[in-house]
C-alpha cells in the first residue's frame, strides 16, 4: 500500500501544473486510448526515418534569439514551438514542422486556444503541426487547420518510468513534456535527424528575472498561470526548482536516447542554463 501510495505521489507532483483535475482525469484514463488516438498514432508511423541522416534546426521562444541572424536559417530544416511564428524572421525561415504541447487551462480557456490556433494557422504558411491528442476534440469541433498537416502526440508516461534508451516511438504514447523543445526532440529523432541544433533554448528562468520572450505574445499574452503581470514568476523558488529538476530528468533521458542511437545534438543557444549537451556557436554551422 506504501509503495503504491509513493508512485501516486510521484506521479502527482509530476502533474502540478497541470492542476488537480487534469490529475486525476490521467490516472483514470493513462492507459486508455480513443480510437481516435489510435488512428491518428498510425499516420505516425509514415514519418519514422523521413528525414535520415540529415540536419534541423530547433527554435526556441528565448530571448536569446534577439540576438541570432535567424535569416541564415532559411533554406534549412526547422522546427518552430508554440508562439515561435511570432520571430521577426518567420517569413524568410518557413519552418518545416511546428510543435504545441498539451495545454493548461485556466486562465487560457478552450475560446482562447481556438483563438490562438487560427493566429497559428495564418502564420504557418505550410508547416506541418504537431499537436497533443488532448487538443484533438477541440480542432475537430472548430473545424481548425484546414488545409494543413496536422498529427498528434499522445503524451503519456512521464520520462522516469521509460528506462528505456530507444528512439520514442511517436506513433505510440511517447513521455508527457515540461517544455516544448522536449517533444520537439522526440519528434526530430523519429523523423531520422542525426544532427540536431538547439537555439533559443534559454530555461534560465529560475537564475534571472522577468521572464521573456523573443518577441511580443498577442493571443496568448497575460495567459500564463506561472508568470505575474509584471513577467516575474508566480511559483515561489521551491516550485520552480522542483519543475526545473522534471525538467532537466527529461532533457538527461533525451540525451541519453540521443547517444545510444548515434544522433549529435548541441546547443547552439547564446548563453541560457540548459548544460545537458555540447555546445557550439550559431554561426560556426555556416562556416564554410
Amino acid at each position: 500500500m506504501a509503495a503504491a501510495l509513493r508512485k501516486i505521489l510521484t506521479f502527482g507532483s509530476m502533474l502540478l501544473p497541470y492542476g488537480v483535475h487534469e490529475l486525476k482525469r490521467r490516472l483514470k484514463n493513462r492507459h486508455k486510448l480513443t480510437a481516435d488516438d489510435v488512428r491518428s498514432l498510425e499516420e505516425n508511423r509514415q514519418l519514422a526515418g523521413l528525414h535520415a541522416g540529415q540536419r534541423c534546426f530547433i527554435l526556441g521562444n528565448g530571448p536569446s534569439v534577439k540576438g541570432l541572424d535567424l535569416s541564415r536559417l532559411q533554406g534549412e530544416t526547422v522546427i518552430t514551438v508554440s508562439n515561435g511564428y511570432l520571430h521577426s524572421d518567420f517569413d524568410k525561415i518557413q519552418s518545416r514542422y511546428h510543435c504545441v504541447p498539451q495545454i493548461t487551462y485556466g486562465l487560457m480557456t478552450p475560446e482562447d486556444v481556438v483563438r490562438w490556433f487560427e493566429e497559428m494557422h495564418s502564420h504557418l504558411g505550410k508547416g506541418e503541426l504537431f499537436l497533443s491528442s488532448t487538443e484533438a476534440e477541440l480542432v475537430r469541433k472548430h473545424n481548425l487547420f484546414s488545409g494543413r498537416t496536422v498529427r498528434y502526440l499522445v503524451l503519456g508516461e512521464s520520462f522516469d518510468e521509460r528506462p528505456s534508451v530507444e528512439i520514442a516511438d511517436i506513433s505510440k504514447p511517447v513521455p508527457r513534456v515540461d517544455s516544448v523543445p522536449v517533444m520537439a526532440l522526440m519528434i526530430a529523432m523519429y523523423l531520422g535527424f542525426k544532427e540536431i541544433i538547439l537555439l533559443g533554448v534559454d530555461h534560465d528562468r529560475f537564475l534571472s528575472t522577468p521572464y521573456q520572450y523573443a518577441f511580443e505574445l498577442k493571443v496568448q499574452k497575460g495567459k500564463d498561470l506561472t508568470v505575474n503581470a509584471d513577467g516575474t514568476p508566480a511559483r515561489n523558488l521551491h516550485d520552480d526548482f522542483q519543475q526545473a529538476a522534471r525538467l532537466w530528468r527529461q532533457y538527461r533521458a533525451i540525451a541519453n536516447i540521443a547517444k545510444a542511437n548515434g544522433i549529435r545534438i548541441f546547443n547552439s543557444t547564446p548563453g541560457g542554463a540548459l548544460d545537458e549537451f555540447e555546445r557550439r556557436p550559431f554561426q560556426a554551422w555556416f562556416e564554410e
